[in-house]
């Protein structure tokens, strides 16, 4: 169940805590099943005999006043967003019990026109029980979202660091050797230096952080990949094999920024670096419904390989929980005679 992202203040702060999606599937089966529950446990807990049809109708009350409630707060919620601090669950409180109170003597008061005696108590102790339920567990439900919207709040900025990180770790032996690449093409090729530098300047523009957003599209991300794999093939020559079946990606699907260019980079350092002879980079991808499915794979290499092998696949696997939700995977693993990463992005984040 994902809240809504809140807003930063100038310091980093928080503005507002945000509220749950009302509209959405999570926070509506989250308000019928504490309604269906509470129902069940009050008549579980009766010492007489239990009243079947009492308990439907407590049940059939309770999930249109669930369905009412979720109405509600689903058309009130942007208007409620707009409440400074924690303004906006209490808003979200409030709301609740007023609905409950106006609901449970509208309730009472047509039981007792009808006489239908589904409702032993008077007016008075049925609207105060139901009030006093009603504010209970509509502050422990609150406080479970916001302790909820909290934590991804926290998730969130933990995610953005990581990226930063990420961005800052600029390999010195990476940045030495594509310098003496460019120093050495100045003489015997010129233009093949002038693309050298272009393509490190774009990669350290990405890995210093010089857009706006952390969100990219697969093209860019490829565009970079490209770029860094350029740089690469001049300092391995023929070493350096890459094979590319991404022909059926779609370049304009949402993806965070450098995602599959340390992939690739730890692809080259483990796979193909150690091996005198080399081996091959391997770049697979095709469209899965409405997410993409992405392989890049590399040659294990006899000797053990070297400390930091595979890392930042846990960081990878952190911002593609955070971005795209538990229906993303991010697996990783010995293949054989290769090592393959395999990602399984949705097509909307969850």
């Amino acid at each position: 169940m994902r809240a809504s992202t809140s807003t930063s203040g100038p310091h980093g702060g928080v503005e507002h805590s945000p509220l749950p999606d009302f509209c959405r599937l999570p926070a509506l089966f989250a308000l019928f099943v504490v309604g269906a529950l509470t129902v069940t446990v009050m008549w579980l807990a009766r010492d007489n005999q239990r009243d079947l049809p009492a308990y439907s109708v407590s049940m059939l009350f309770v999930t249109w006043l669930a369905l009412v409630i979720a109405v509600a707060l689903c058309k009130l919620r942007p208007l409620l967003q707009r409440l400074p601090g924690r303004m906006p669950y209490v808003g979200v409180w409030l709301l609740i019990v007023l609905i409950v109170l106006v609901a449970s003597a509208v309730a009472r008061w047509i039981d007792g026109s009808l006489q239908m005696h589904l409702i032993g108590s008077s007016m008075g102790q049925f609207v105060r029980d139901n009030a006093v339920i009603a504010a209970l567990l509509g502050a422990a439900m609150l406080r479970y979202f916001y302790v909820l919207a909290q934590w991804q709040v926290r998730l969130a900025a933990v995610s953005r660091a990581q990226v930063e990180a990420l961005q800052a770790r600029i390999r010195p032996h990476f940045l030495f050797n594509s310098m003496n690449t460019v120093a050495a093409l100045i003489r015997i090729d010129p233009a093949a230096a002038e693309r050298t530098v272009e393509d490190l300047s774009e990669l350290f523009r990405a890995a210093l952080g010089q857009h706006d957003t952390d969100n990219g599209t697969l093209g860019d991300e490829l565009a970079l990949i490209d770029r860094y794999l350029a740089i690469e093939q001049l300092r391995f020559g023929t070493r350096l094999r890459v094979q590319r079946a991404l022909d059926d990606l779609p370049t304009d699907f949402p993806l965070p920024r450098l995602l599959l260019q340390p992939l690739v980079e730890n692809a080259v350092r483990h796979g193909i670096q150690p091996l005198r002879e080399g081996g091959e980079v391997s770049l697979r991808g095709q469209r899965d419904g409405n997410g993409v499915r992405i392989e890049i794979s590399n040659p294990l290499p006899t000797t053990p390989a070297e400390p930091g092998n595979g890392h930042g696949l846990d960081s990878v696997r952190q911002r593609v929980a955070y971005r795209y939700g538990p229906q993303a995977k991010v697996q990783a693993g010995p293949q054989g005679d290769r090592f393959v990463v395999l990602l399984q992005l949705p097509g909307q984040p969850s």
